[in-house]
């Protein structure tokens, strides 16, 4: 287990689908587990993370929005089955753009089927910030990024105060 760097933003994986899991390994095991531990080491807590943001292009995905950090959950190949007409706003950021952020509407409810830790298919509906925290890691894993879903305008003067940041 360890803390692997972020990839930073423009960094082209970043805009790189990645590849689905075969199967769930040790090698995957051990991925999730260095994720895990990147997620925690996160400014702020972080509540989710995806394999590409720290530079491995496949399809896996950690989110535990709990402040003990007490349900984590691994996910493989996560697809959203449906998600709720109700839409929410919420403030969503990436470690790999630091020093941004932005108001973001999702569904509040989302239906997800996955690859679980064990290797087996599951299905989970996702709700508030968890339902949040899925969603981004599932548009990481298409290659975008949270602020894909905001307007050009907006989009460009994110893009343009988190240059300033650095």
């Amino acid at each position: 287990m360890a803390i692997r760097p972020f990839v930073m933003w423009p960094d082209k994986r970043l805009r790189t689908p990645a590849a689905p899991v075969d199967a769930i390994t040790d090698e995957v095991r051990a991925i999730w587990a260095d994720m895990v531990d990147s997620m925690d080491a996160m400014p702020g807590m972080g509540v989710g993370l995806a394999a590409p943001q720290i530079g491995v292009m496949l399809q896996l995905a950690v989110v535990d929005v709990t402040p003990d950090r007490s349900r984590r959950i691994l996910l493989a190949n996560p697809e959203i089955l449906s998600a709720a007409p109700e839409v929410e706003k919420g403030t969503e950021a990436s470690p790999c753009l630091p020093g941004v952020d932005a108001e973001i509407a999702r569904p509040k409810t989302v239906s997800v089927r996955f690859l679980n830790a064990d290797g087996a298919v599951d299905r989970r509906d996702f709700i508030d910030l968890e339902a949040r925290s899925v969603q981004h890691q599932i548009d990481h894993l298409a290659g975008r990024m949270y602020f894909d879903n905001l307007g050009r305008v907006k989009r460009d003067m994110l893009l343009r105060r988190a240059k300033k940041a650095k």
